[in-house]
């Protein structure tokens, strides 16, 4: 072997500045005009960008077949919940006493209860009821717990102790029971009552979830050294701490509102949530159980509509911990 040959590898990683500059730039001549230079990945992609937790969750989301069935069956309730005359042109309060109990006609594919109403035109329209009282509790139970969690968990304290002891108070009351005593003094047929006494009971899972967060987030070191370069409590909690720690509050409530319109609908049952006139999933299964041998279809009907909205929300909220969660990647 000639003294004077090199080889490329001993060059590149001794002491030869110059001569590994010199290849260098003979290979940077030899590749092609607008050709990216090696280990930069493909045309057109970002180079040395990392992608957020949300963006990174959104990806692994939008590839989960799970979720997107669930976000499509979601996405069809709502629509039908906002518009049933899409699909139901009937009305859900019109009874004929002569078709009562009657099975599948045409036009009615899931008969007609004991009232002599069309069963079809009651399941569209009693996922109005549903929807409503699990978004909205959802939504309050979410802001409240959030809240009093979030500033319990960033000031501690004497409000963080009196917080977790008035969480204790709340989960120690039975949630059926606590329904049935608290809504039966309420005289109202709208959602609001439920509505109300769900984000009530609702609040004390989220607000312990929401103080873990914060807890976990606080002790980073990006709050810290913003902390150190003299950024305010309000700074801190809004622009470093929360957008950190709102992921798991996401999840518990996507989580609890498939249970939330569970709850819903066993109040309903019992004749202490909705009241007739309003039409639910709850009150019909009330009215249809007696008649489950002589008449089944007036139950299955909304018992099934009732089962695949909390799966979907129930198979949504676990494919988004799924996403958000790191350490089940």
């Amino acid at each position: 072997m000639p003294e004077s040959y090199v080889p490329k590898e001993a060059i590149g990683h001794g002491d030869g500045g110059s001569a590994a500059l010199a290849i260098g730039e003979a290979e940077s001549l030899e590749r092609r005009p607008g050709a990216a230079p090696p280990g930069a990945g493909p045309p057109g992609a970002p180079v040395g960008k990392p992608r957020s937790l949300w963006s990174d969750a959104w990806h692994d989301l939008y590839r989960n077949p799970v979720f997107v069935l669930s976000a499509l069956v979601i996405v069809f309730l709502v629509v039908i919940a906002i518009w049933p005359q899409l699909i139901a042109t009937g009305n859900p309060y019109r009874a004929d006493l002569a078709k009562a109990q009657q099975g599948s006609q045409p036009g009615h594919p899931f008969g007609f209860d004991t009232q002599g109403r069309d069963v079809y035109t009651r399941v569209v329209y009693g996922a109005r009821a549903s929807i409503t009282v699990g978004v909205c509790a959802t939504t309050g139970a979410a802001l409240l717990g959030s809240l009093l969690g979030g500033l319990a968990g960033f000031f501690g304290g004497w409000g963080d102790t009196l917080l977790s002891r008035l969480a204790d108070i709340f989960f120690g009351i039975p949630v059926i029971l606590g329904g049935l005593v608290f809504l039966s003094m309420v005289t109202s047929t709208t959602v609001w009552p439920v509505v109300g006494f769900i984000v009530l009971l609702g609040w004390p899972q989220i607000s312990r979830i929401a103080r873990g967060s914060v807890v976990t987030a606080k002790q980073n070191d990006y709050v810290q050294a913003a902390r150190a370069l003299g950024a305010g409590s309000r700074r801190l909690l809004l622009r470093h701490i929360a957008p950190n720690a709102v992921a798991p509050v996401i999840v518990v409530a996507t989580i609890a509102l498939g249970t939330f319109i569970a709850l819903e609908a066993t109040l309903s049952y019992l004749g202490a949530g909705l009241k007739p006139p309003t039409v639910s999933w709850g009150i019909d299964i009330s009215t249809a159980s007696p008649y489950i041998r002589s008449a089944p279809h007036m139950l299955l009907w909304p018992a099934g509509a009732l089962s695949i909205t909390v799966l979907a929300f129930i198979l949504l909220g676990d494919a988004v911990r799924d996403a958000l969660d790191p350490k089940l990647r």
